[in-house]
């Protein structure tokens, strides 16, 4: 495994927040996690022999180039994909070994999803965008408090069509975090913003898991953002290749790109 030059060995346990028990079982558990797509001439490795653990209440950003893994590792992590090979655990739930029904619960009760493209119903209101998604929690937040928490209290008549980028980017946090889940996942969620509206987005998302201590995983090809994260997890190849620890987490609003 990797060792960064001040940071963990890749693969130890995550750095716990300072109100977790130090011996909390980690969110995510994963040794030797491997993902091939195709076969024979075709094959293609997206992942080789990841090792990590993660624990609750962590920030952590996935930073990597275009191809180098990251989103395999995420869409694995949220139970929209599955390894090939290793073992992969969330709390004591085997994902590796899960069945489609499993899965399925396991993203409708534990995960929400942020993407680059906010896939937002275009005949729903923002308000109606949100409940959509806590039709089907358990627990849900009530939905004015999620628009709330996003800063689109205003625009929550408003259908996408009538938003920003930005607004529109934060209706989709919004919809994610409704259902309270307990891990946050966060594919490129600035890739296709501007500078400013992103930093925008990247406070929202830093604001959530501030207050709501909800795990959260954001991956990323701008290393500028690594500094908002606990730990940063820098991925080539399909290979964990380093893992570094942030002394000091930066907020969104002092990030520049």
């Amino acid at each position: 495994m990797a060792r960064d030059a001040e940071g963990p060995v890749a693969g130890a346990t995550g750095l716990a927040p300072p109100n977790a028990p130090p011996a909390a079982l980690p969110v995510f558990h994963a040794r030797g996690l491997c993902k091939t797509y195709g076969a024979g001439a075709v094959e293609v490795r997206a992942l080789r022999d990841v090792d990590l653990d993660i624990a609750c209440g962590e920030f952590i950003v996935l930073l990597g180039p275009s191809g180098s893994g990251k989103s395999t590792l995420l869409n694995i992590l949220g139970g929209l994909d599955v390894a090939s090979a290793g073992e992969l655990r969330f709390g004591t739930l085997d994902l590796t070994r899960a069945d489609e029904a499993t899965l399925t619960d396991y993203r409708r009760r534990h995960v929400g999803f942020v993407f680059q493209f906010y896939n937002l119903i275009p005949s729903l209101t923002v308000r109606e965008n949100v409940a959509l998604v806590t039709d089907i929690a358990e627990h849900p937040m009530p939905v004015d408090e999620a628009v709330d928490r996003v800063g689109l209290t205003p625009r929550r008549d408003h259908f996408p069509a009538q938003l920003s980028g930005g607004e529109q980017q934060r209706v989709a946090i919004a919809r994610a975090i409704a259902k309270r889940p307990d891990v946050l996942l966060c594919d490129e969620p600035t890739g296709a913003l501007d500078v400013h509206t992103g930093k925008l987005v990247l406070e929202v998302i830093g604001g959530v898991h501030r207050d709501t201590g909800t795990t959260t995983l954001v991956i990323t090809h701008n290393a500028a953002i690594a500094a908002m994260a606990d730990r940063v997890f820098h991925m080539g190849d399909g290979r964990l290749q380093r893992v570094q620890a942030n002394a000091r987490k930066l907020p969104a609003s002092a990030l520049s790109w």
